[in-house]
C-alpha cells in the first residue's frame, strides 16, 4: 500500500544518514563495499557501519514493532536455497563488478551529480524493472490483500507517527548539534560516527519500505498491472536524494572553499576526504554487465544489499544462503 508519511519520513533519515556519513567522515555511504568488506577486509570503516545498520532492528522492535517488514517464508527445500544462494550471488558479483548499489550509486552518486552513477542508475534500474515485470509473468510482484489497489493510501497510527517523527527529530538533531559540538575530529570519533550512520541508514530503511521486499516489486508493477503499483519509493527521490543533492551542492565537500590554497574544506571528523575517483572513461563490460546483473537479482527479489543485512537478522535461514551467495559473489 502507498505510504506517504512512513516513506517520507524513512527517506529523510536514509540521508541523514548518508550525507553525515560524507560531511562528517568523508566516505560515500555505500552499502555493498562496507557488507563485502566486513567479511573479506574488516576494518574500521566498514565494521562499525553494518554494526549499525544491524542494530537498528533493536529501537523498532522495541518502541513500533508494528513497522518491521514481513517477509516471504525461508527457503525450505534444496532448490528453494539454491535459488537464494543463486540470486545472493548475482547482488554480490553484481554490486562488486558494478562498483555499487541503490545507496552508492542512486542515493549518493544521483545526488553528487556523477554522470558514472548515473549510468549505472539507470542501467540496473531499467534491468530490474524489466526482470520484475516480465520473468515469470510478472508473477512474483505480489498483489495486496483483499484486492485493493497497491496505491491506495495508508496513514500511521498516532503511536508509528510519534516514534518516526521523533526519531527523525533526534537524527537531525544528533548530527547537525551533538556531532559538531561534542566529536573531535580523530580516528575513535570516526568510528562512533559510522556506527551512528549505519544505525540512522538502517532505520530509514525500516520506515521508508525499502526493506521491504514486496513493497520494492511493487513499486516496479507500473509496467503490467497497474492495480499493484505501489509509487511509494519515488518518494525517496524527493526526501532522499533531493536534500542530498542540496546539501553537496551547499557544502561542495571534496572541493576547497576556503579563501586561502593551504587551508582546505574538511570532514567534521576526518582529515581527508574519500570520495570515488573513477569517470565515465573507467567505465568497461565489467561494469555495465555487474550493474545489470544487481538489476536482475533486485528485480527477482525486491532485495538489495542494506535491506539484505535486515532481512539476514529477521530471517537467519534466508540470511544463512543470500549471505553465501553474497559473498562467494564478491570475491570472485
Amino acid at each position: 500500500m502507498f505510504t506517504p508519511v512512513h516513506t517520507s519520513l524513512g527517506a529523510l533519515l536514509l540521508y541523514q544518514g548518508s550525507s553525515g556519513l560524507l560531511l562528517h567522515n568523508g566516505a560515500v555511504f555505500g552499502i555493498s563495499s562496507f557488507l563485502s568488506g566486513c567479511v573479506l577486509n574488516p576494518n574500521q570503516d566498514n565494521v562499525p557501519i553494518i554494526a549499525g545498520l544491524i542494530s537498528s532492528i533493536a529501537p523498532v522492535y522495541l518502541f513500533a514493532p508494528s513497522l518491521l517488514p514481513s517477509y516471504p517464508a525461508s527457503p525450505s527445500t534444496w532448490a528453494a536455497l539454491a535459488s537464494t544462494v543463486g540470486t545472493g550471488f548475482l547482488l554480490g558479483w553484481g554490486t562488486k563488478n558494478g562498483r555499487g548499489c541503490t545507496s552508492g550509486h542512486m542515493l549518493c552518486g544521483l545526488s553528487r551529480l556523477s554522470p558514472r552513477s548515473l549510468i549505472a542508475t539507470a542501467i540496473f534500474f531499467t534491468t530490474a524493472l524489466l526482470t520484475a515485470n516480465f520473468v515469470g509473468g510478472g508473477q512474483n510482484i505480489p498483489a495486496c490483500a483483499g484486492g485493493i489497489p497497491c496505491y491506495t493510501p495508508v496513514y500511521p497510527s498516532s503511536h508509528e507517527l510519534a516514534v518516526m517523527i521523533g526519531t527523525t527529530i533526534l537524527t537531525f538533531i544528533t548530527n547537525f548539534i551533538v556531532v559538531p559540538r561534542v566529536l573531535k575530529r580523530s580516528e575513535k570519533s570516526k568510528t562512533i560516527y559510522s556506527y551512528i550512520a549505519g544505525l540512522q541508514f538502517g532505520i530509514g530503511l525500516i520506515f521508508s519500505g525499502m526493506a521491504d521486499p514486496a513493497k520494492v516489486l511493487r513499486f516496479f508493477a507500473i509496467l503490467t498491472d497497474p492495480s499493484r503499483f505501489d509509487p511509494s519509493l519515488a518518494l525517496i527521490i524527493l526526501f532522499g536524494i533531493g536534500p542530498s543533492l542540496i546539501t553537496y551542492l551547499s557544502k561542495k565537500p571534496g572541493q576547497d572553499t576556503s579563501d586561502s590554497a593551504d587551508k582546505p574544506t574538511k570532514p567534521t571528523l576526518a582529515e581527508t576526504w574519500r570520495l570515488p575517483t573513477a569517470t565515465v572513461a573507467d567505465i568497461d563490460w565489467r561494469f555495465v554487465t555487474g550493474a545489470a546483473a544487481f538489476g536482475l537479482a533486485w528485480g527477482l527479489r525486491g532485495v538489495c544489499p542494506g535491506p539484505a543485512v535486515l532481512r539476514a537478522v529477521l530471517q537467519p535461514v534466508w540470511g544463512v544462503a543470500e549471505m553465501a551467495g553474497f559473498m562467494l559473489g564478491s570475491a570472485l
